[in-house]
């Protein structure tokens, strides 16, 4: 008890004292015990540090130096630094280890994340411990995994560890141990950077993601979530990698990743892990220091029965240019499974390159590509359909140049002249859905957004316009052409919670709903995946988090019986179909549209080509609402067959 006052009293002393800890250092590690069910035996994982960035352009918000749920949990400023970044030698590790274990031990817990901030350097022995985390976050990139991979676990090697070593603690489940074998499986390095398994004659599969458009973090969430879900799959052996910002096509830089260099919020932090695991002194350290926790782990797991010992190899990452990345894949006959959204990846570009040395890939072809990418080209091609209930949304397009030079209220009543609305959508008439899509309500809204681009602020904070909102993610470089298009007003549904009862609430006055499609299947005969009702909880514009963060938005999968009928839901997918085939689509994509629940007629918003495929993404939500469900892992393979299957 006198412990536990003990940490209170430090916990208040560091909250009220804040401010002096700027001088330290902010790092997060993770202990493992690897002891028998009575002996503790804990081993610390090499650290991550935190270290927040911030530039010139990043508004208030982001200039605290709090590590706060944001840049934690989502792809922002934050920037997480190797171990080796902060141990120089084994003295640090040795002080780290020996302070680490002594506070685990007067723990006494399974398992937990500790955060320190080191004030002055290791060499000091001076660490204060701020947070103790007794369940580490687990998401596929959280800090267990991370650390876990810099030694040799994979994501479910890890969690196997921890479950048997919980078993322990019960003799009723003991004989659990000793009939599973939880360790990682043997395995061998690829020459291609990847950790394969020893069964020889496998497909062999590209899993590309980056980018340097404004929605490349998302793309590094949704290529870790396809490879970790094809590596389910026992006959393909799957290499992630990472696509590079840069101007020339052909040379851009492709990083063929080892597993524990995937693992980061940022496609910035995988680059700069990519350089330092290449630096001899850097990489011979890391090496070093994770072989000797790996040690020790094998001295506290060799007396179980589940344990057989595992390989530690020394991965680095291999670097290509994007074209000899292409010749290579058509030399190993892979298949690129395409998870760079915006840019290169959505614009027609990638599939024209791996088109000529045919390779096959994953989504639509370059045609159909370059068409969903341009907004008012996807209007003008299915503009023909709106006698078979196909709607399309009047758009006018302007300049960044002209919109900065001009007055903006000149141009916003020029703009809601010619659309003959009183409120306007602005948004990018050729980036992905997710940023600088914004409500504007008068000439002033107008006139901060028009600033935003001039000034190439990264974000837009809440409630900068006339009318409530929530942060707006920006397209950094601005675009050249934006598109002003008129508000669509829809029904207002909400979530309502009092108490314990848990309900819907819409009035259905306009009788029309925001939705997004999955589409899947080969050209000509895409099928329309169950519909989902978009609810926007932070303002009339989703935002970053409500598109691809667990626990954020919602979306109604399918839509309730309360909203839309049978009928209607019927004839809204024939739509969807009807504009996914005359678009040529193919493989997979989604179509973003309003829908009116009485007769089914859909307005078209947008097409994606390379749509989010993060954990939370709704296209998972809609292939677990099929008959019967379809699983992540399955669905991600489905899609991979149907790009091999492109040049049959």
């Amino acid at each position: 008890m006198v412990l536990l006052d003990s940490l209170y009293k430090v916990g208040e002393i560091i909250s009220e004292l804040k401010f002096f800890l700027e001088g330290g250092k902010e790092f997060t590690a993770i202990v493992l015990d690897v002891g028998s069910e009575f002996d503790c035996q804990p081993v610390v994982f090499l650290p991550t540090e935190v270290e927040l960035q911030s530039s010139v352009s990043a508004d208030l918000s982001e200039k605290d130096a709090i590590f706060n749920y944001r840049r934690k949990y989502l792809p922002t400023q934050q920037k997480n630094s190797e171990g080796a970044s902060i141990l120089s030698n084994d003295l640090d590790y040795g002080i780290l280890q020996e302070l680490m274990v002594g506070f685990y031990h007067l723990l006494l817990v399974l398992l937990h994340r500790q955060k320190q901030m080191i004030l002055g350097g290791l060499e000091s022995g001076i660490v204060l411990f701020t947070d103790i985390n007794l369940i580490s976050g687990m998401e596929q990139t959280s800090f267990l995994f991370q650390q876990a991979s810099k030694v040799g676990f994979s994501h479910s090697n890890i969690l196997r560890t921890i479950i048997q070593r919980a078993c322990l603690r019960f003799p009723s489940l003991a004989s659990y141990c000793s009939e599973s074998n939880g360790s990682p499986r043997k395995s061998k390095s690829s020459k291609f950077g990847q950790q394969t398994s020893e069964n020889e004659g496998v497909g062999k599969v590209f899993v590309i993601f980056g980018g340097d458009t404004s929605e490349r973090q998302v793309s590094l969430m949704s290529g870790t979530n396809v490879w970790l879900n094809l590596q389910v799959s026992g006959d393909v052996e799957v290499t992630p990698c990472l696509l590079a910002p840069g101007n020339d096509i052909s040379s851009r830089t492709v990083w063929s990743l080892p597993y524990s260099l995937v693992l980061r919020h940022t496609t910035e932090e995988v680059i700069d892990a990519c350089t330092e695991a290449l630096e001899p002194a850097r990489a011979a350290l890391t090496s070093h220091l994770r072989k000797q926790v790996m040690e020790e782990v094998a001295s506290g797991l060799k007396h179980h029965n589940w344990f057989t010992g595992f390989d530690i190899s020394d991965e680095q990452p291999i670097k290509f240019t994007l074209d000899s990345w292409i010749k290579l894949a058509k030399e190993v006959q892979a298949t690129v499974f395409i998870a760079v959204h915006g840019g290169i990846g959505e614009d027609g570009t990638l599939q024209s390159l791996l088109e000529a040395e045919g390779v096959p890939y994953t989504g639509p072809g370059f045609s159909a590509s370059k068409i969903c990418m341009d907004k008012v080209a996807t209007s003008l091609a299915v503009k023909h359909l709106t006698n078979l209930g196909v709607l399309t949304i009047n758009k006018e397009v302007r300049r960044k140049e002209d919109l900065v030079n001009s007055s903006s209220s000149d141009v916003w009543h020029e703009v809601v002249s010619k659309l003959q609305c009183e409120t306007v959508c602005i948004k990018p008439a050729r980036d992905g859905c997710s940023t600088g899509v914004a409500r504007l309500c008068c000439a002033e809204d107008l006139g901060v957004y028009v600033k935003a681009l001039e000034d190439c602020l990264p974000r837009i904070p809440p409630n900068s316009f006339a009318k409530a909102h929530g942060l707006i993610e920006m397209p950094v470089p601005p675009p050249e052409l934006l598109i002003f298009e008129p508000f669509i007003e829809t029904d207002e549904i909400t979530m309502v919670k009092s108490g314990s009862q848990n309900g819907l609430m819409w009035k259905g006055s306009s009788r029309w709903v925001e939705i997004t499609v999955g589409v899947i299947g080969k050209r000509g005969s895409m099928r329309s995946l169950m519909p989902s009702v978009t609810v926007k909880e932070s303002g009339d514009i989703l935002s970053l988090e409500e598109k691809f963060q667990g626990g954020t938005g919602i979306n109604l999968t399918p839509p309730p019986l309360s909203i839309m009928s049978t009928e209607a839901l019927t004839r809204c997918k024939e739509r969807i179909e009807l504009v996914a085939n005359t678009l040529e689509l193919e493989g997979f994509s989604r179509i973003d549209a309003f829908v009116n629940v009485d007769s089914g007629e859909v307005l078209v918003i947008e097409v994606n080509t390379v749509p989010g495929m993060t954990p939370s993404t709704v296209l998972i939500h809609q292939a677990l609402a099929e008959e019967p469900p379809v699983y992540p892992h399955t669905f991600f393979r489905t899609l991979l067959d149907l790009g091999s299957q492109r040049f049959m």
